[in-house]
């Protein structure tokens, strides 16, 4: 049988100080960590840190998206430098992998992506993996790692997702730690606090949306720190963060594609008689979509919400934003097809 997947993200927060300098002693302790897992299991490190390692070499950095993106082309090579430093320790050789949106949205891309990871695996290499910040379009971004290490994670049928924080889990409404989460709900959401730290663009409310994704497709999910002396290997051993349990899943390879590019440009707004449709496993029509926001072409994978918000899934659509507007008050005009909606 082969090893299952893991994967790991570290957000810039936990590998860096507030003045954005990465702690040496902190991705020693990620390589020992990582190490130590790498005989039971497939490893991806999705790790953030670029921008705030290259920024200090931007003169009079204010943030903007250019400065970004050459901090980023800076930070990048110091980073993986970085990583390759302390691993080489433990004769694994590391890997960078920077990647945009279009290899998850593309079909074809997407499994040379996976193939390619394959072969990382089966020659011992351990995937880091971040954004391609330099070309990457603003429309096209990531909203942070959180979404890229979640799409990773369910593109490549991972077991289980570790994503670290400095707080060290997922706290309730009297700051304690909450050691498990059977389902994310209503009671569960309302203790999301809508601060973030300084230094990541996602606070714990990116973290629990794509928490509620990655559990919905049948993984596992774990918010930890690395303020543990083993943090990886206790939080897979449930003895420290918080574990989000996995829901039931039986989705098929393409079904799962489908998914992992559900944080897409575009989302599509549901009446409760499309919602409930949906539900049955039917087809979208326009006459049944409120809202279109975002700009998609024909054949994208787009969210789709009720009329609470919440998420229902992702389809494949067959018209483009403009078309499903203009349908919307036709009737019998197909948005999606029934083979191309994913419920959660």
């Amino acid at each position: 049988m082969q090893k299952p997947v893991l994967v790991i993200k570290l957000g810039t927060a936990v590998i860096t100080n507030e003045e954005g300098v990465i702690s040496h002693t902190i991705i020693k302790k990620v390589a020992a960590e990582i190490a130590a897992l790498f005989a039971t299991h497939r490893v991806v490190l999705v790790s953030s840190g670029a921008v705030g390692s290259g920024k200090v070499y931007i003169k009079h950095y204010k943030g903007s998206i250019t400065e970004r993106k050459a901090a980023a082309a800076v930070g990048n090579p110091l980073l993986i430098q970085l990583y390759q430093k302390h691993f080489a320790k433990y004769d694994i050789p590391v890997a960078q992998a920077l990647c945009e949106r279009h290899h998850f949205s593309n079909r074809f891309q997407f499994v040379q992506l996976k193939e390619t990871f394959e072969a990382f695996w089966h020659n011992g290499i351990l995937p880091i993996v971040n954004e391609n910040d330099l070309v990457s379009n603003v429309e096209l971004k990531f909203s942070d790692n959180d979404e890229l290490a979640t799409l990773i994670a369910v593109g490549f049928d991972a077991e289980t997702l570790i994503i670290c924080t400095s707080v060290g889990g997922f706290m309730d409404d009297s700051g304690n730690i909450m050691p498990r989460v059977e389902k994310i709900d209503s009671r569960v959401m309302g203790f999301v606090q809508s601060g973030k730290s300084s230094l990541g663009l996602g606070g714990m409310t990116s973290k629990l949306t794509f928490t509620r994704l990655a559990t919905s497709l049948g993984i596992k999910v774990i918010i930890c720190g690395l303020n543990r002396k083993e943090p990886f290997s206790e939080a897979l051993a449930h003895k420290s963060g918080t574990t989000f349990m996995p829901q039931p899943s039986n989705l098929k390879a393409r079904q799962k594609w489908l998914a992992s590019g559900s944080i897409t440009l575009g989302t599509l707004s549901v009446d409760k008689g499309a919602a409930k449709a949906l539900l049955q496993r039917r087809s979208l029509l326009t006459v049944g979509v409120t809202h279109v926001q975002g700009k998609f072409a024909a054949g994208e994978v787009v969210q789709i919400k009720d009329e609470d918000e919440n998420i229902l899934g992702v389809a494949k659509v067959k018209l483009d934003a403009n078309a499903i507007r203009d349908g919307i008050s036709q009737r019998n005009v197909l948005a999606a097809h029934a083979d191309d909606i994913v419920i959660f």
